[in-house]
């Protein structure tokens, strides 16, 4: 499945794969989708540094034939200790690309570049605790269920459960191969 991806920076003619991000409802689906926003913000982060930057990174998930199914993204997470030791990860993918074994693909991926570019020690990942598709996609690649954030997110008018998953460096060896 990994060869079926690539993952590279955004790029000027993926601006309308950003704009249907802040646009289009089912782009990011009913466990993210914020509402409608400024079509133009994600243009705008883009012009900025190109989604990539010490404190945050996307990138494009982009398909063989060069279409792009969705965005990888990393934060990194303040936790005490040194900067660097721990990104929160996230991932999208278009509901056209959903349900094909793509996001383990992808989140493999993710997990991979992190620890062989970094110096993470930790990842986490939030879940709406509805989102049971992302939640086994997750323990797959080797997240580890640690709690659940009680009314940590307002959505579609109600305040939505998250559930946390985190991955330490030495656990994630067994899940990329």
């Amino acid at each position: 499945m990994e060869d079926r991806l690539m993952f590279r920076a955004f790029q000027e003619f993926d601006l309308p794969f950003l704009d249907r991000l802040s646009t289009d409802p089912e782009a990011l689906g009913p466990f993210e989708w914020p509402g409608f926003m400024d079509a133009r913000a994600r243009r705008k982060r883009w012009e900025r540094d190109g989604y990539i930057s010490p404190e945050s990174t996307a990138l494009a998930v982009v398909l063989s034939d060069g279409t792009v199914a969705g965005v990888a993204s990393w934060r990194e997470q303040h936790r005490g200790g040194p900067r660097g030791v721990c990104y929160q990860v996230g991932l999208a993918l278009l509901p056209e690309y959903r349900g094909k074994g793509l996001g383990t693909a992808a989140h493999r991926w993710l997990v991979d570049h992190l620890f062989r570019f970094t110096t993470a020690h930790r990842l986490e990942a939030l879940s709406d605790v509805a989102n049971i598709a992302e939640q086994k996609v997750l323990e797959r690649v080797g997240f580890k269920r640690e709690g659940v954030l009680r009314g940590a997110v307002f959505l579609n008018g109600t305040w939505r459960d998250k559930v946390m998953y985190g991955l330490l460096r030495e656990e994630a060896a067994d899940h990329l191969a």
